[in-house]
């Protein structure tokens, strides 16, 4: 037994967590101490640790997130807050020029141990500036580490390891999940993988391969799915950089039939990049050819009938899966 708790409480308790244990952690970003943060995970904690550890900043990704750096290099743990994966685009720099390089450029002399934490994801009518899915990016940058906690359990945990890697952590929150409840389990490790993939439901005909706020539609879709005697199994691969290879073989090697489940467009998107993973490792033991089901290739629209259609939803996954058992019977 666990008690239940919300995806914001989980992220809030991990974070609480984290500056109590080392005082080298602080916290920065647009809004996160007085206002208590765009998605209220940090409310109240600057009354709990006071304006040197919860630092409110102006409006200026490349300058704060340059900041957070120079934090790091100089022996602090900084959690950087990017408001919504559109803003961090301002940030592209210092991220990709500096934070992912450093150590290598410097042959191992410098490290860069900070966490950005940023919302990601569409859905809630806030336009195409504020609904992008810019991880699949982030995934394509050497020296970085990238997650996408999508259960109240990972919200939980990933942040203590992710502030012990040497290298930059990018955790990507799904702002669909924000308010969604879960179990956290009493009996519970302190820390999270956060290199590993997992298998969330297990089945034998046909792999579904999901992240983030995907992981509970595929889960619908293979409920569904399993009362039309079709068995599903639900790969959530949580760690988008360095991407878990073996444990999405091993499920398209037992199910001989796979989808993949992404937010971002299809062209150019960490589905090719899985799709192009299992061309090359477990092409002869598919039985049907690769599917996956993505956004429309559309800035996301303002109108909700119009969102909903842009974005993966379970019909389509139902759909993408009747047609691969179509194609293989």
């Amino acid at each position: 037994m666990g008690r239940r708790i919300s995806y914001r409480e989980a992220l809030r308790e991990a974070l609480q967590e984290a500056l109590k244990n080392d005082p080298r952690v602080f916290l920065m970003g647009e809004d996160v101490g007085r206002y208590g943060g765009a998605y209220a995970v940090t409310k109240g904690m600057l009354e709990e640790f006071g304006p040197e550890r919860i630092r409110d900043t102006p409006l200026s990704e490349l300058g704060f997130v340059g900041a957070g750096i120079g934090a790091a290099i100089g022996g602090m743990r900084p959690i950087v807050e990017i408001m919504t994966v559109n803003f961090s685009l301002l940030a592209l720099d210092p991220i990709v020029n500096t934070a992912a390089m450093l150590r290598h450029m410097s042959g191992g002399q410098f490290t860069v141990p900070i966490v950005i934490r940023m919302a990601t994801g569409a859905g809630r009518q806030v336009a195409a500036q504020h609904s992008n899915s810019f991880e699949g990016w982030y995934a394509h940058v050497p020296g970085l580490r990238i997650l996408a906690p999508a259960t109240v359990e990972d919200a939980r945990g990933m942040l203590a390891p992710a502030l012990l890697d040497p290298d930059p952590v990018l955790i990507f929150e799904h702002a669909q999940l924000y308010n969604s409840e879960g179990e956290l389990p009493t009996e519970r490790s302190s820390m999270v993988d956060i290199h590993s993939a997992v298998v969330r439901r297990p089945g034998s005909d046909v792999s579904l391969i999901t992240y983030g706020a995907g992981l509970s539609k595929a889960l619908q879709a293979a409920e569904i799915l399993a009362a039309q005697g079709v068995s599903a199994e639900v790969i959530d691969l949580r760690v988008l950089r360095p991407l878990d290879d073996a444990t999405v073989m091993a499920s398209v090697r037992k199910c001989r039939r796979a989808v993949i489940v992404d937010e971002g467009w299809r062209s150019g998107s960490l589905s090719a990049e899985i799709m192009a993973r299992i061309c090359e490792q477990a092409f002869f033991d598919l039985d049907a050819p690769l599917a996956r089901v993505c956004s429309e290739e559309v800035p996301i629209p303002y109108a909700h009938h119009l969102e909903q259609a842009a974005l993966p939803q379970v019909p389509k996954i139902i759909s993408a899966v009747h047609a691969l058992m179509g194609a293989s019977s």
